[in-house]
């Protein structure tokens, strides 16, 4: 057991960390080290912030249940000084559609999500017809639908909520760049900040997001994880969409109701995706070549649309196979990852900050088993396949 944790990143995977180790055991020292405390150019505050259980792989769909059991009971679990957080949770579901391709996988991961739990509906076209009549189903011969437990909330509100928590359980925060680590032999012991300061460590957490990979190479760890940039469009329309879910085009391009407008986006094709593209750019030619016309295909209403904000944020993308990277690495003895969760991290952060807890403190996880997320399957180049990638 650790009596010094130090956790190089304060957004909603780090500060989830930091809460569930204090909660466990108040007798830890745990040191957030965030470079960004205004949070401006987080993955956190600048993502879409959903939740889904519409994975293909068992442990994904169980850490999103966890998470929306989670995302319902914040007012209680993160309440400071009788002061309850809201996040706005609405669960408005996803809506996943499929053409005569893509429907085989549908119905097996709607098998495998039900199985588990999840409250997810599959829908033949005129069922979508019905209970979404402004939809386009010409080329669609199913959607998967989830009827409770999906959704969107304010991702900001989530990562402020977590760290007001952490504080108040005495998490030490401090605002700094981490500038370099020392190591003695497999185990980091001190890291160093740009404040000039120097931070004692039993455990180290990477949990540094679309920055994971400065940290890692400090301990000579190459990690495949790197910043990919998603553009996301706040759009108006005279649409008026009843009971609009987050709708998933085949295409891959979604969007999903904001008050009176609309939030929508899609992941660029491979060729165009390099890695640390500034933040500070939108890749407008995605939205008028592939974006609008798909939309505008999907929702006929959609033919009319306005941009009327748009902004950039980093998926912290792990490149061998898009799912979060867990636990010790084997060169590093004191350090644990949580990286590269690939646009899944505000949704999988309360069951990463409860397990990885768990591990640092009891050396093993004791409620969901996180250990097929380790790096065993890297460094072994065995992929999860995840087909419901967004």
């Amino acid at each position: 057991m650790s009596a010094k944790v130090v956790i190089v990143g304060g957004g909603v995977i780090g500060s989830s960390i930091a809460y569930f180790l204090r909660a466990s055991d108040p007798t830890i020292a745990v040191t957030v080290i965030e470079r960004d405390p205004s949070y401006a150019r987080s993955s956190s505050a600048l993502s879409a912030a959903s939740i889904r259980q519409q994975f293909s792989t068992p442990l994904s769909i169980q850490m999103s249940l966890y998470g929306i059991e989670f995302l319902r009971s914040i007012g209680d679990r993160l309440e400071v000084e009788g002061h309850k957080p809201s996040i706005d949770l609405h669960e408005g579901g996803y809506l996943f559609l499929a053409t005569s391709t893509g429907e085989a996988t549908l119905r097996e991961n709607h098998a495998l999500q039900t199985s588990l739990g999840a409250d997810i509906a599959l829908l033949s076209p005129d069922a979508l017809k019905e209970k979404f009549p402004w939809l386009n189903v010409d080329d669609i011969v199913a959607g998967a639908y989830g009827l409770s437990g999906e959704g969107w909330f304010d991702g900001y509100g989530l990562v402020q909520a977590l760290r007001k928590k952490a504080q108040a359980l005495g998490v030490r925060y401090v605002a700094a760049e981490v500038t370099g680590l020392e190591l003695d032999g497999r185990k980091v012991t001190h890291v160093l900040a740009s404040n000039a300061e120097r931070y004692a460590c039993d455990t180290l957490v990477n949990a540094a997001g679309a920055w994971t990979r400065r940290i890692s190479e400090m301990m000579g760890i190459d990690i495949p994880v790197y910043a990919r940039r998603r553009s996301i469009f706040n759009v108006s329309s005279p649409a008026r969409l009843t009971n609009s879910p987050l709708l998933i085009d085949p295409t891959g391009v979604y969007f999903r109701p904001e008050g009176k407008t609309y939030i929508t986006g899609t992941s660029p094709g491979e060729e165009n995706d390099p890695n640390d593209l500034p933040l500070d750019e939108v890749d407008h030619n995605l939205f008028d070549e592939v974006i609008w016309p798909t939309l505008a295909h999907r929702v006929p209403e959609f033919e009319a649309l306005r941009v009327e904000n748009c902004w950039s944020g980093y998926y912290e993308y792990n490149v061998f196979d898009h799912n979060a990277i867990i636990g010790y690495h084997p060169e590093i003895d004191n350090c644990v990852f949580a990286n590269g969760y690939s646009g899944h991290g505000l949704q999988q952060g309360p069951a990463t900050g409860r397990g990885v807890s768990e591990l640092i403190i009891g050396g093993k996880y004791a409620t969901l088993d996180l250990s097929s997320l380790s790096w065993d399957r890297v460094l072994e180049n065995h992929p999860i396949v995840e087909k419901n990638v967004v």
